[in-house]
């Protein structure tokens, strides 16, 4: 039976880690919100701004956001050592993450450049690429300074402190949307550069970032301390390859979980005479479901870490009540944001776009998004667990299912085989979240009775 009291602790220990990355993820989807705000208002009736944003950001996320799951790894692996109290073995893991990450957004970078030919392959009007080419390449030289930033972010959670990055994120954003104002419409005498000036001021708020993490380190003393372990001899292919083992299936649950998200955003460029139409109220309404998303995100967060110390410490008790817990805060919070997309559908899309038939569609999709918000919540926060306990490797065959298997093919199948156009692709969310959550769940179980199994038997 339920108790409130049972969990009241778990709750406030869980939202004061979650909150500073809910502020976060809020500076993180300020980014997208003003680039999508601020370019669908200087577009005004023309959609062909906003939906080339839509695109440019769409094929950039995909390696993006693996590469960013790649750098999630070291977030469990530093909160074990964390709770263990092994400083050396931390520092040596930020040593060589800092190195590596920020040699992997170089690459990524250089293949993300390279795909730039194939953005023309990909069924989507020629003006709405050509107009989103300058966008997504400012994007792309942000790649190792996200990276670099990165790097440090996921150290600091593994040690327990959010609050540095919610800072530091918020800075950075908030000079994003200066910078946006200034080249977007050509301010003070500088050229108008419409959505090429958005992708420019996003590249210039991701250099700020790094910059001033580097600057917290060296001015902390309890952080300076781990720089002052960094040594040429730390550098060593055995970590690298600890954080690769541990950041690989994070990298690619994420890259796979979001190619159906940009999947079905690329889908939407095949609805012909109404692709752009499509396109724009469907960048709308993804950048509407990932405000409530950051939430959800900040809560998976908060659960890895304190997952992570109870599994350092070896506390399953403490470990199994703090997963608990954020089930039920993700869930309290998801069934708000549901109603709220039912309830201010037809309002939400008049604040990016003048366009009728834009609005129209934005407000369908929006219901349809409501009804995949439970699913997302507890699959992303069982990821959390998941991670937290150092069990990622199921989760990529776990994605592959529910990803690529049934929310693409479902989606399609509703969307142009049935004739359900845009709506019938988001039903496709549904099934393979839901399938996500449901299986996750279940490996949960397993690993759990698994651990208390190990713990009795000790």
């Amino acid at each position: 039976m339920y108790r409130f009291s049972t969990y009241r602790n778990q709750y406030r220990a869980n939202l004061r880690l979650a909150l500073p990355v809910v502020l976060t993820q809020v500076g993180q989807i300020l980014t997208q919100v003003a680039d999508n705000l601020m370019v669908g208002r200087y577009g005004g009736e023309d959609p062909l701004p906003l939906a080339a944003v839509s695109f440019g950001g769409s094929v950039f996320f995909i390696l993006f956001i693996a590469s960013i799951g790649i750098a999630l790894g070291m977030t469990p692996l530093v909160g074990e050592l964390y709770a263990q109290g092994d400083r050396r073995r931390s520092s040596q893991l930020l040593q060589n993450g800092i190195l590596f990450y920020s040699m992997l957004g170089l690459a990524m970078a250089a293949v993300q450049f390279a795909i730039i030919p194939l953005m023309y392959r990909l069924g989507q009007p020629v003006e709405v690429v050509d107009a989103a080419i300058p966008y997504y390449r400012m994007l792309v030289w942000s790649m190792p300074f996200v990276m670099l930033f990165f790097a440090f972010k996921q150290f600091l959670e593994g040690v327990g402190n959010t609050r540095v990055e919610m800072v530091v994120t918020i800075v950075a954003n908030l000079a994003n949307i200066v910078f946006n104002w200034l080249f977007i419409y050509g301010r003070y005498g500088l050229p108008e550069m419409g959505a090429a000036g958005a992708g420019l001021g996003t590249l210039l708020s991701r250099i700020i970032a790094p910059l001033l993490m580097i600057a917290y380190f060296y001015t902390r003393r309890r952080y300076r301390l781990y720089l002052a372990l960094f040594a040429p001899h730390n550098f060593s292919w055995h970590a690298v390859g600890r954080l690769t083992h541990m950041g690989l299936p994070i990298s690619l649950q994420m890259f796979l979980e979001s190619s159906a998200f940009v999947g079905t955003g690329i889908m939407m460029g095949w609805f012909g005479d109404g692709a752009k139409t499509a396109i724009s109220a469907n960048q709308i309404t993804t950048t509407v479901a990932n405000c409530a998303f950051m939430i959800v995100m900040s809560i998976g967060a908060a659960t890895t870490i304190r997952v992570s110390h109870c599994y350092g410490a070896r506390n399953i008790g403490e470990l199994s009540l703090a997963a608990k817990a954020s089930y039920h805060l993700v869930l309290a919070w998801n069934s708000f944001a549901a109603l709220a997309f039912i309830t201010l559908r037809h309002l939400i899309p008049t604040l990016f776009t003048a366009n009728a038939e834009v609005i129209a569609i934005a407000s369908q999709l929006l219901a349809f998004a409501a009804l995949y918000q439970l699913s997302d919540g507890i699959q992303n926060v069982s990821v959390g667990i998941l991670r937290g306990i150092q069990d990622v490797r199921i989760i990529m065959p776990i994605a592959l299912i529910s990803y690529w298997l049934l929310n693409l093919p479902v989606g399609y199948l509703l969307g142009f085989t049935l004739g359900m156009g845009p709506s019938g692709l988001y039903l496709g969310f549904f099934f393979g979240l839901s399938a996500a959550a449901v299986l996750m769940i279940l490996r949960i179980r397993r690993s759990i009775a698994k651990l208390r199994t190990s713990a009795q038997g000790k």
